[in-house]
Formats: C-alpha cells, sequence, structure tokens
C-alpha cells in the first residue's frame, strides 16, 4: 500500500514538472542512443538530478527578478502568471535534454530557445531597451541560476559535492551558457561569486521584482492542501538568497527560526521528493 501511494504521488508530482508529455519526453532522453554533452559521471548531472532543485529554481527566479531588464523580459513575455506551470515545465524539459539527452537534442534545444530569446525585445519601465539574447543580460540570468543550484545542492543535495566536484558544476553549465549564446561564461566557483559581484550595481528590487516574489512566496498556483508543504519550499529559497538579495526584496533573516525550523524542513522536504520521485515500483510475480 505505500508503495503504491509513493507511486502515484510520484506520477502526480512528475505531471505537474514535466506536463502531459513527460513520460514521452523521459524515454526520449534516456533512450536515445547517442553522443551527449555530458557523460554520466560529471557533476551537473548530479546536481539537476536531485530534489534540492525544487528549492534552487524558486530561489534562482527571487533572485533573477532583482535585474531590471531581465525583469522587464520576463513580465512582458513569459506569461508565467497566466501560466506558471506551463514555464516550469518549459524550463524543467530544457534542463533536462541539455544535461541528459543526446548532443543532437540538446542543441535543438538550445536552438529553439535562442530563436525565442532573439524575439523578445521591449523597454522597461525606465525607459531602457532590453533584448533576451544580448549576452550581458544572459550572463545575468546564467550566473543566479547556476549559482542558487549550487547553493541548493550544496545545503540539500543527497550527496553534496566537494570543490571540486562544484568547480566542475559550473564548467559544465558554461557549456550549456555558450551555447545559449553568454560569452566567456564563469567556468569554476571563484570566477561565478566575481561574477555575480560585478552585476550588484546593475541590480534593484523594482514593483515587477517585488510583484514577483510575493507571487512566488505568498500567492502560489498550487492547491491549499499542499501550500504548506511549498510554503517550506519557499522558506528555504529564501534562506538561501545572499544577504544583499534578501535586503533588496524586503525578505528579513530571523536566525533562529531559519536554524531551528526551516533549514532541517528543507532537509525533510528534499528527502520526500526524492523519495516519491523514484521510479515507480514493479508488483512481484504471482
Amino acid at each position: 500500500m505505500l508503495n503504491v501511494v509513493r507511486d502515484q504521488l510520484g506520477q502526480a508530482l512528475f505531471r505537474r514538472v514535466a506536463g502531459p508529455d513527460g513520460p514521452a519526453t523521459r524515454a526520449r532522453i534516456h533512450l536515445t542512443p547517442g553522443p551527449r554533452w555530458f557523460g554520466p559521471d560529471r557533476p551537473i548531472r548530479s546536481v539537476h538530478g536531485d530534489a534540492s532543485m525544487f528549492i534552487g529554481g524558486l530561489s534562482a527566479l527571487l533572485l533573477q527578478s532583482l535585474h531590471p531588464l531581465a525583469m522587464a523580459a520576463v513580465a512582458g513575455h513569459s506569461g508565467y502568471r497566466g501560466d506558471p506551470w506551463g514555464r516550469l515545465q518549459r524550463t524543467s524539459t530544457f534542463l533536462a535534454v541539455t544535461t541528459y539527452g543526446t548532443a543532437e537534442d540538446a542543441q535543438r534545444a538550445v536552438d529553439q530557445v535562442r530563436a525565442i530569446h532573439e524575439r523578445i525585445r521591449g523597454t522597461a519601465a525606465d525607459g531602457r531597451p532590453y533584448h533576451a539574447a544580448d549576452p550581458h543580460l544572459l550572463g545575468w540570468v546564467h550566473a543566479a541560476e547556476t549559482d542558487s543550484f549550487l547553493r541548493a545542492h550544496e545545503r540539500f543535495g543527497a550527496h553534496p559535492l566537494d570543490a571540486a566536484g562544484y568547480d566542475g558544476y559550473v564548467a559544465d553549465a558554461a557549456r550549456v551558457a555558450s551555447a545559449l549564446g553568454m560569452t566567456d561564461p564563469p567556468r569554476d566557483r571563484r570566477e561565478l561569486s566575481a561574477r555575480l559581484a560585478a552585476y550588484r550595481p546593475e541590480l534593484r528590487a523594482t514593483p515587477e521584482a517585488r510583484a514577483t516574489a510575493r507571487f512566488l512566496l505568498l500567492q502560489p498556483p498550487v492547491p491549499l492542501a499542499v501550500r504548506p508543504l511549498y510554503g517550506g519550499l519557499a522558506a528555504n529559497a529564501v534562506s538561501l538568497l545572499p544577504p544583499w538579495a534578501r535586503r533588496l526584496l524586503w525578505l528579513p533573516r530571523v536566525p533562529v527560526v531559519e536554524d531551528l525550523a526551516i533549514r532541517p524542513t528543507g532537509h525533510a522536504l528534499t528527502r520526500t521528493i526524492r523519495w516519491i520521485m523514484r521510479p515507480p515500483t514493479t508488483p512481484d510475480p504471482d
């Protein structure tokens, strides 16, 4: 009975994250023969395949929103409020294809994203033009995402990597960033930290950024029954943010509560997700 419940929960969560075509996409990604961008021993496979990505992904969205031009592009073109699950499914599929799929499939996914980026142009509220294909803007999105995924895995991953492993993860992520059009992406954790610091003067919490934070943290598109669980993931996503990012978003740190309640909840939730997302069990033969 426990295995049946686990399988049902796992299938429901997978449908939410991967979409209705998830099973077919998963089969194509993992069963199609051919060379891959990343071999089975590469750190990117460990990081992107771990349940800590649920926390890292939320944290990345909050951090990315602090660049006014990136936020303007998201607010104006992504439809994240009208179709948040669709956006999540497209993002998760892209990560899965580029991490685990064949080189041909990965390149096709990158080409599709680059074509979309090329069309996304506009003017931010402050009058500055933006273009989603701008390498500098791509650099911010990539650095914020990579740092958030790394921090989440380091704290909540089932098997945290050593320093060399996380440097390897940054180098792996740079392979995808270069394919997407970013110039000179960071190749290790030291370069990643320096790149994030270099963007600091450009960052601020616009009304759109704070609206995004409210949407993600207070008005999530999930059923009421699972909002407490989502709240635990969201609280840990906030706890991963650099202190300066939290200040910009008006998300203060409460040390005792975070250390004694929020972080243990994050560990419990990622362990639970890891358990229910294991491959479905098969009945014992009669």
